[in-house]
């Protein structure tokens, strides 16, 4: 599976950078992420796991698919059936959806822990509403976090104490320029099971309001970690969010926090809830929920019916198909064939991420410029392919076998590249870029 061409593509990117500040409305999408000048950065259709790109080359996305939003794969049949009916019937008017009601019902009925919803659009804002709800509910001020959670100030505003406070949570190089300088010291971080970290952190901040972590994202929670997490919270009066936007839907169905029995205060999901639909969840205990009444949270497109709809269909389809067991097998067999690929080709790699996550990086003292390689010889092969798998349901295992042979060619040329002093004069362009870069 060859690609030609891909002058349109390209061209488009040119007029992106004219017209949209960064190129993308998404920093995990930018072209210069993968393989600047080769990666084709728009596409014309998308079905399953196959992609057209605007010269009309077809790919197979064995990279982020959708950025983990298209958890059954795109223009899913049962999601989209699902949402052409919202749209015959009208999908926003001056009365609400009954279908809001109804997914609160199926998610608390999914997490017994929670009594009441309320909803977004898009998982960062997901965070600041929770964030906002916690800071209500408690009258404190002080967020303590680890991971990444979106663009928002709240979050951002980690780096205005110290610039390098958010290195390690999943994004380098993040500037608070646009943050009000009053934020400062209203955040603090501390490392994924890294306990006695958050332990000093609250000997020495009083008055939190909210401590914000993913149950588990690249990495299995130690044992006890989340127990003493909520232990904590409790024993400081603080609200415990789980950010579930990434995890959420991978490992079962529901919030992957369920697998380890510690329910949190508040939940927040997006991406895989809608399968790529708009769609963000607030989920929590009433009493902490019924905070959001006495802040203003409003917005009037978090009442259009699309978004409910399409969460509703892909939660049915995912326990009916028990979509998760499919995911974890695939992301299984993708970390496999980079072992196995990378052991006979004699390259050194460095394999993380839970299964349906799972991320590879070289061994190497210029790990990107080999990535950039790899994903340009995946091009070459009609494969979206990059140190990132997220599985989706549309994978099959003829996807695989195709994946693997192509893998295994990437990593002897690269292997070969790297013996003969060879890998920057075998790129086609730029090394990618890594982290957070203003674009010129």
């Amino acid at each position: 599976m060859k690609t030609t061409a891909k002058s349109k593509s390209l061209e488009m990117q040119e007029k992106a950078r004219k017209r949209i500040p960064g190129v993308t409305q998404l920093l995990s999408k930018r072209p210069e992420m993968f393989a600047p000048g080769q990666w084709p950065g728009y596409y014309s259709k998308a079905k399953g796991v196959e992609t057209w790109d605007l010269d009309g080359n077809k790919y197979i996305d064995m990279s982020i698919c959708g950025i983990g939003a298209n958890v059954l794969g795109f223009a899913d049949p049962d999601v989209d059936a699902a949402v052409k009916g919202a749209i015959e019937n009208g999908t926003s008017c001056s009365l609400n959806c009954p279908e809001e009601v109804e997914l609160a019902d199926v998610l608390c009925e999914i997490h017994p822990w929670a009594q009441m919803a309320r909803y977004t659009r898009a998982g960062g804002e997901s965070m600041s509403v929770a964030v906002r709800i916690a800071r209500t509910f408690t009258g404190r001020e002080k967020i303590i976090f680890c991971g990444y959670h979106g663009w928002h100030d709240w979050y951002l505003s980690a780096n205005l104490a110290e610039d390098s406070a958010l290195d390690g949570h999943l994004l380098p190089g993040l500037e608070p320029k646009g943050v009000p300088r009053g934020l400062k010291g209203t955040t603090v971080t501390f490392r994924y099971n890294k306990i006695e970290e958050l332990e000093a952190i609250l000997k020495e901040h009083q008055d939190i309001a909210a401590i914000v972590m993913e149950p588990i994202r690249s990495e299995y929670p130690a044992e006890g970690f989340l127990q003493k997490v909520r232990a904590l919270a409790d024993q400081v009066k603080a609200v415990l969010i789980f950010d579930e936007i990434t995890a959420a839907w991978r490992l079962n169905s529901g919030g992957a926090h369920l697998l380890f029995g510690v329910n949190p205060d508040i939940a927040v999901f997006a991406k895989a809830i809608s399968n790529g639909y708009p769609m963000g969840v607030i989920l929590g205990k009433e009493n902490v929920m019924q905070a959001a009444q006495a802040t203003f949270i409003s917005s009037t497109n978090w009442t259009e019916r699309i978004g409910p709809v399409a969460a509703l269909a892909t939660i049915r389809k995912h326990q009916r198909l028990e979509v998760a067991k499919h995911l974890i097998v695939t992301g299984s067999r993708v970390q496999k064939i980079w072992k196995d690929a990378a052991a006979n080709a004699k390259l050194g790699i460095h394999v993380s991420g839970i299964e349906p996550l799972s991320h590879f990086s070289f061994d190497d003292k210029e790990p990107l410029a080999l990535m950039t390689l790899f994903t340009q010889l995946m091009l070459e092969r009609g494969y979206l392919a990059s140190g990132r798998f997220y599985a989706s349901f549309a994978h099959r295992p003829e996807h695989l076998t195709g994946y693997e042979k192509a893998v295994g060619e990437a990593f002897d040329i690269i292997s070969r590249a790297k013996k003969e002093n060879n890998v920057q004069r075998s790129l086609k362009g730029p090394v990618a870029h890594s982290g957070f870069q203003r674009l010129t």
